[in-house]
């Protein structure tokens, strides 16, 4: 027979979670959260992690929710642990991954009254979060029911909205008893639910938009690998009024989309901008990276603006949302394609002057590249040539995810990154959450302020043999050297750049992970194809371009391509 904690609370949560098919469980070490820890651990259906620190763990498991799309399993002891947890909440409530954050409390009496490891937890999370309760601390049949009502309520919202929920338990003392008798069952619980499918009446007068309109965008955000999506947005690019843009982060690639949009856009003047501006413009998924387009379609805004996407918090990015289709990209498409399929503008040129344009720009890249120096961006050229099609990388943030949709990487790589809020923090506990799930190998590529930041990712015993993290180390936050504004601020070095003279060598060490340090061309070039072929252990490679101009490099190749 099973050994049960004594508390009801966390009997039902674990009983609750086995009906939902939930089995990940992220748990960080206290005492307040004792009954939770024996209760999991004790049952034979759920897998438990061990992160000491709830920021790493936090994230950790939110790159394992990304791979499983489904919820993973949060749990503290009360206090700030819990407040550790925010930002992995907040990328998830805006990358629209799945986390269940379940936190211990004390009994609702001792807060604001001086007993220790007490803060207000109840609703912490409600700016960031799609559902918030409190659990009663009564154990009778009422609280019992009530109790049960919202976990069911919690575990449903997270599957059906695909974000964060918090759980918050106040736990009296004891906090270690145990029992083998199991008290409590728990109802059904919806996990599946179906993409919107809407009525072929509603829908013809945005076909008759569609039919009449000569310049249609459809612009991919991030969004999950889909074969599916691809082929549609291939067969939608036969129209030739239409072109897709597209971001790696997309996870949809074609020779007719523009697939580097920074590169493209950059350097148009206003009369060309003016004449490419789109009378519809279709979103789909989410956090477009490029400020360029963001500022073009903010300036020379659609007529009519279409976001689809199966959310209750649709984006109005460019100030100009006309409808949002509540419902996936892949259900709208396979309605709509079979309305509109054989009506086309063929007059219109709107397809071709962007590909144009994309011609022009990828041949003034390809002339640059080849006689650019060791740099940042020679890195990434190296890396879109080597990282084989079979990996899943995971991009950080701030210049790292920039300087990689200037490239074209393999067709079946998969690209992954926290643009939720687009924050350097977690981008390493996230990728190494990803590894743990992925039968693929992860390659997560960082730069060293945002490793630094989050290097207790390392303090991690789960850390899979298919991880592989190059960080790209130029002395400090090399964007603001390039980005216009910190350049005027004579404080730039020591409160922007944050000027630094570390390496990860030292953190390699300490946590035993395989470790290199490279510094020219020639080197990089000679190892990075072994680098990326070993996965039968976890490794680091630094990268170390300090010494460079990364920043001027950047800014001639836009001044080359213009």
């Amino acid at each position: 027979m099973n050994i049960h904690s004594n508390k009801i609370p966390a009997q039902i949560l674990s009983v609750a979670f086995i009906k939902a098919g939930i089995r990940d469980v992220v748990i960080s070490p206290g005492s307040r959260n004792a009954p939770l820890i024996i209760e999991f651990t004790n049952q034979p259906e759920f897998n438990n992690y061990s992160i000491v620190d709830e920021r790493v763990a936090g994230f950790f498991a939110l790159g394992m929710a990304q791979q499983k799309n489904k919820p993973v399993v949060l749990v503290c002891t009360s206090g700030s642990a819990l407040l550790n947890y925010y930002p992995a909440v907040a990328e998830a409530f805006y990358s629209q991954i799945p986390l269940i954050v379940v936190s211990a409390d004390r009994p609702q009496k001792w807060v604001d009254q001086g007993e220790g490891q007490t803060i207000r937890q109840h609703n912490v999370f409600a700016n960031h979060s799609w559902y918030n309760t409190t659990l009663s601390e009564g154990e009778n049949s009422k609280s019992v029911n009530e109790n049960k009502q919202k976990i069911k309520q919690a575990i449903e919202t997270a599957f059906e909205k695909k974000g964060p929920v918090h759980i918050n338990i106040p736990f009296d003392e004891p906090l270690y008893e145990t029992t083998e008798a199991k008290k409590v069952d728990f109802p059904e619980v919806q996990t599946n639910y179906p993409s919107r499918i809407y009525e072929e009446k509603f829908l013809q007068n945005y076909v008759y938009k569609w039919n009449k309109a000569s310049k249609i965008m459809i612009l991919a955000g991030q969004y999950r690998p889909s074969e599916f999506l691809e082929k549609q947005l291939e067969k939608l690019s036969e129209n030739p009024s239409v072109i897709v843009l597209n971001e790696n982060i997309s996870n949809v690639h074609s020779e007719k989309f523009i697939n580097n949009i920074d590169q493209a856009v950059f350097s148009l003047n206003e009369e060309e901008l003016a004449d490419l501006q789109p009378e519809i413009l279709i979103t789909i998924g989410r956090n477009i990276i490029s400020k360029k387009i963001k500022n073009f379609l903010r300036k020379y805004k659609p007529a009519e603006h279409w976001h689809i996407e199966q959310t209750g918090l649709p984006p109005d990015t460019f100030e100009a949302l006309t409808q949002h289709f509540n419902t996936t990209p892949e259900m709208f498409f396979s309605q709509f394609l079979f309305l509109i399929y054989d009506q086309m503008n063929k007059h219109s040129k709107y397809q071709e002057k962007w590909l144009a344009i994309k011609k022009e720009k990828k041949e003034k890249h390809r002339k640059y590249l080849a006689k650019t120096v060791f740099s940042d961006l020679k890195v990434f050229e190296l890396l879109s040539r080597y990282v084989p099609d079979d990996y899943i990388l995971q991009w950080g943030n701030s210049a790292t995810v920039r300087y990689a949709q200037l490239f074209d990487f393999q067709k079946n790589t998969i690209h992954f990154s926290n643009r939720g809020t687009s924050g350097i923090d977690g981008c390493t506990s996230t990728a190494i959450g990803a590894a743990y799930i992925s039968r693929r190998p992860v390659l997560a590529v960082s730069g060293d302020i945002s490793f630094l930041y989050d290097s207790n990712a390392l303090w991690n015993k789960y850390i899979p043999e298919n991880f592989k993290l190059i960080i790209i180390n130029n002395g400090g936050g090399d964007i603001f050297n390039f980005i216009p504004g910190p350049g005027q601020i004579q404080a730039k070095d020591e409160f922007f750049v944050t000027r630094h003279q570390l390496t990860a060598g030292k953190f390699a060490e300490m946590f035993n992970i395989k470790y290199q340090i490279l510094n020219n061309l020639k080197d990089l070039e000679e190892i990075l194809p072994a680098f990326m072929a070993r996965n039968n252990q976890a490794e680091i490679l630094e990268i170390n371009t300090r010494q460079i101009d990364n920043a001027g490099i950047l800014k001639q190749y836009f001044k080359q391509i213009q």
